[in-house]
């Protein structure tokens, strides 16, 4: 909250700046989710064959940690968060990834060492990963709020297209898989004085109002009550929703390289096709932010899903030219977008105030559907040999998932006008 003799400003003393202080919030969003989840999330995985090799792992013991620690940690990790202000989850977070890539690198052998050093790195996600970014720039923006998510979501892309190629392989080339994980969490922690001298919890921090916030009433919004949010029809669609989008998503990363082989498709062309994606991705998160500010987000959201959905019967004919391309293209633009829109549709609904809350229960159950349902599609593919019922399963699921935002309604669920008897969110870095 602001001092009691700081008054905000209305919009247009506000518009009189030359830059307003939310798209700091979002340039420094930008670069701490490139480099809190963009680089370690997604260079993990290339250290993968480092540790079967050195310490004589199974590859199912190496891929489970991220699976077993996302059960462990996320779940309960996810209804603790909204306790804290954002600027407090993201220095813990940093601090907990940095320890984290710190331990994988001290590590020499013990499976029980490596699932609590992934604990430690998913609890770090969680409080520094998309969570407080989202509540920060939905607290931030009122109008242009689209565009300000997706420049922060570009960062988490571009950290995600660098992690193996131009950051992992690089530093392990030159000093060894050991020394590369430190560099990599040790460069998390120069962070931690930017989002100290930067990120300010909300616009009332110094006087302003959010960017198109008309100026009329208090500002500040008070949380839903988490026993009235579970008991709202919309929670679970969008939750059902994001669940399924995201768990047939999950199936296909995990799976399409392995998909390809069996229908043909040469290395060198799925890997192209990644790329395509990759490239699609970026571009869906830029025009689908955009398209968020001037139309219903609903329909947006509906848009991204159904991008999701449709192009996935073309990979039962994977082996035929171009094929891949189309599907890349296609399915890359829904994905960019897909991640970006639930907490803007989330925000709409249920209001700002209570996000911190909603995507504290919504990311630890995405999460989830991430890691079981490509579990769940290996496990089709031995039983069938094939991927054939795997392929119908994740068609029917993304279909459900577009279904499940269908039914969502325009208008946001309003909280109850007396305070939350949880309390505010603990400030405990200034």
């Amino acid at each position: 909250m602001a001092p009691a003799h700081v008054q905000p400003q209305p919009p247009e003393a506000v518009m009189k700046r030359k830059i307003f202080y939310g798209w700091w919030i979002a340039a420094v969003a930008f670069l701490t989710l490139m480099l809190t989840v963009g680089v370690p999330f997604y260079g993990l995985p290339f250290f993968y064959d480092y540790f079967q090799n050195d310490f004589g792992w199974s590859r199912a013991q190496v891929t489970s940690g991220i699976g077993i620690a996302t059960i462990l940690v996320l779940p309960p990790g996810g209804l603790i968060i909204a306790r804290f202000t954002p600027r407090t989850l993201l220095v813990a977070g940093i601090l907990l990834l940095s320890a984290s890539l710190s331990g994988f690198a001290l590590m020499h052998g013990n499976l029980f060492f490596y699932y609590a050093m992934w604990s430690l790195f998913m609890l770090g996600y969680l409080c520094a990963g998309p969570i407080p970014h989202q509540v920060l720039i939905a607290r931030w923006f009122a109008r242009r709020r689209g565009v300000a998510m997706a420049v922060a979501y570009l960062g988490l892309g571009l950290g995600g297209a660098i992690s193996q190629k131009y950051v992992a392989l690089p530093l392990i080339r030159s000093f060894g898989w050991r020394a590369a994980l430190f560099a990599v969490g040790l460069a998390l922690l120069a962070l931690i004085p930017l989002v100290l001298a930067v990120v300010k919890n909300a616009p009332a921090d110094l006087g302003l109002v959010p960017l198109g916030h008309n100026g009329a009433g208090e500002i500040k919004v008070l949380p839903m009550a988490t026993r009235r949010l579970i008991h709202s029809a919309p929670f679970w669609l969008l939750a059902f929703g994001s669940f399924a989008s995201i768990g047939s998503i999950g199936s296909i990363n995990q799976h399409m390289k392995l998909l390809f082989g069996d229908a043909g498709v040469p290395a060198a062309v799925a890997a192209d096709t990644t790329f395509v994606m990759l490239i699609s991705s970026l571009l869906g998160r830029s025009i689908m932010g955009w398209m968020a500010d001037w139309l219903p987000k609903k329909y947006v959201m509906l848009a991204a899903y159904l991008l999701i959905a449709t192009p996935l019967p073309l990979l039962f004919f994977a082996g035929q030219p171009r094929v891949p391309f189309i599907f890349g293209a296609l399915f890359g633009f829904g994905l960019g977008a897909d991640y970006m829109l639930i907490p803007l549709m989330a925000a709409d609904l249920f209001g700002t105030g209570s996000l911190t809350r909603v995507m504290g229960i919504l990311l630890p159950a995405d999460s989830i559907a991430q890691t079981f349902c490509p579990l769940l599609v290996g496990v089709l593919y031995a039983h069938a040999g094939n991927y054939t019922a795997a392929l119908f399963f994740v068609s029917a699921l993304a279909a459900l998932g577009a279904a499940a935002v269908c039914f969502l309604p325009k208008q946001g669920v309003r909280a109850a006008p007396q305070p939350s008897r949880a309390g505010a969110p603990k400030e405990l870095f200034g």
